[in-house]
């Protein structure tokens, strides 16, 4: 088989493999959701939680973070 015969033969078929992955990629474009579209159907926006804010008290880990970053900014100047 000549060369060019099998080039083109291998151009064809990564062509045709291109054509069936971009035909088998589906993803959907951006759309603007209204209400009607989560009254009749599951609603693909999860519902937004609010998080209640705890007191934070810093442990050992974070004060040895900040006594680190402090003493490596130190040393730079």
């Amino acid at each position: 088989m000549k060369l060019e015969i099998a080039r083109g033969l291998f151009f064809a078929a990564a062509l045709g493999v291109t054509a069936v992955a971009a035909a088998a990629w589906q993803e959907p474009g951006p759309r603007v959701l209204d209400a009607r579209d989560c009254s009749t159907a599951p609603c693909p926006i999860a519902p937004v939680r609010k998080q209640v804010q705890t007191e934070l008290e810093p442990d050992a880990n974070l004060l040895l973070l900040m006594f680190g970053l402090q003493a490596a900014m130190k040393g730079e100047q």
